[in-house]
């Protein structure tokens, strides 16, 4: 706090403040009238000096706070007119001492900080020594005993109110602290509601994403090895019976799998099979239904993972096998899935015609697809290939293990 900066009091304290002169000068006069034995011309001189000092406090203190409140020098006038009426009542009736006390309070609200020492000061070596004589008496009689008295008076009185001032000038500052914080709460509230909001919108159009994924993964594979299988059967008469039966069994699985994808289950082969079992079928009905042969291997700990990873891995194999019965004119497929302590690694690798990475080419739900299915888990997902030299998909996703059942 500066030393501009006036005392800022809370309104009952202010109020107390505003009461305080009228009731000591009361008590003064009530005390003064029951206890003095003076002739009735001296107390009815002090009794006019009592009324001049009630005329000094409402002129000097109680009407300027209506009508200059901020003013900074009635406190000072007020308080040298209340020291100098209080001399004199207290060298006629030692009672008026309680007046004097109300010097103390003017003294506080004085600004600067070395004013208020000042009155404060001027204020305790008045009523440590008027009734005794006056300064001078008390300095001659008791030195050792008054200057302390004084000094600690003041100090005293000057540390609490500086002290009471900081307090609640913090105390402002936490309440100011503490409308913002509501604001800002308030704020992030709307912020929250806003990005939930945006979460929702966001988790339709993954989930659309997922559905279109899903649909392609299934519907649109199987449907490309029944036509496989259906032409077969109209090219070779004589195996015609094994193709039929081979595109029922491919229609039956796929609309198995439509089914579950619209209701966002795991793939069917996962339902009751391990990864690598489940891994291992989908590869051999691929090789049966391609004619390309497919070596699987597994490395490391086998364990469940969870459900969103193995299905992710599942479907990335699914869409790269259909990619390389499309794309790749290949003879052999290796298949290796490798489980670590911390990820999975699925490799896929054929040995067709490749194609060059960094070419422009279609992909429609290919390797862009398998990347974001990668991706949506926190993966990688990295393509070698060269023409004439065959293409390696390599898919690394977080080892999360399956929750346990309840």
């Amino acid at each position: 706090m500066s030393e501009d900066t006036p005392t800022h009091w809370s309104p009952w304290a202010i109020r107390l403040e505003q009461w305080f002169p009228y009731v000591m000068l009361g008590l003064s006069v009530v005390i003064h009238l029951a206890s003095s034995d003076q002739p009735t011309g001296h107390q009815v001189v002090t009794l006019a000096f009592a009324a001049a000092a009630l005329c000094w406090v409402v002129l000097t203190d109680t009407l300027p706070r209506f009508r200059r409140p901020e003013s900074r020098w009635w406190p000072l006038v007020s308080l040298v007119g209340v020291l100098a009426l209080a001399t004199v009542l207290m060298t006629r009736e030692v009672p008026y001492l309680l007046f004097m006390i109300v010097g103390f309070f003017h003294s506080l609200r004085l600004r600067p900080v070395w004013l208020m020492m000042l009155g404060l000061g001027a204020t305790s070596v008045l009523i440590n020594s008027v009734a005794a004589g006056g300064p001078d008496e008390a300095l001659r009689s008791s030195p050792e005993l008054f200057i302390p008295v004084v000094l600690v008076q003041t100090l005293a009185i000057a540390g609490g109110s500086l002290m009471g001032d900081k307090l609640m000038e913090q105390s402002t500052k936490r309440r100011e602290a503490m409308k913002k914080l509501e604001a800002a709460m308030t704020e992030n509230a709307g912020l929250h509601r806003q990005l939930l909001a945006q979460a929702r919108e966001a988790g339709v159009l993954d989930e659309r994403q997922r559905l279109s994924r899903e649909i392609h993964d299934t519907l649109a594979q199987g449907f490309t090895g029944i036509i496989t299988q259906l032409e077969a059967a109209r090219s070779d008469p004589a195996a015609r019976d094994r193709h039929l039966t081979t595109a029922t069994a491919l229609a039956r699985e796929n609309l198995a799998e439509a089914r579950r994808a619209v209701h966002a289950l795991r793939p069917e082969a996962l339902d009751s099979a391990k990864l690598p079992e489940a891994l291992r079928g989908v590869a051999g009905r691929w090789s049966e239904r391609t004619g390309v042969q497919v070596e699987f291997t597994t490395t490391g700990t086998v364990r469940r993972l969870h459900p969103e990873v193995e299905a992710t891995l599942l479907r990335i194999t699914q869409e790269a096998l259909t990619n390389v019965d499309k794309h790749a004119a290949a003879a052999r497929a290796g298949l290796t899935l490798s489980y670590m302590e911390d990820q999975v690694t699925l490799d896929l690798r054929d040995d067709g015609r490749g194609f060059d990475p960094a070419a422009p080419r279609p992909d429609g739900y290919g390797i862009s697809g398998m990347r974001q299915r990668a991706e949506r888990l926190a993966g990688e997902l990295h393509v070698e290939s060269e023409p004439g030299a065959g293409t390696a998909i390599s898919v690394n996703l977080p080892a999360i293990t399956a929750p346990e059942e309840a």
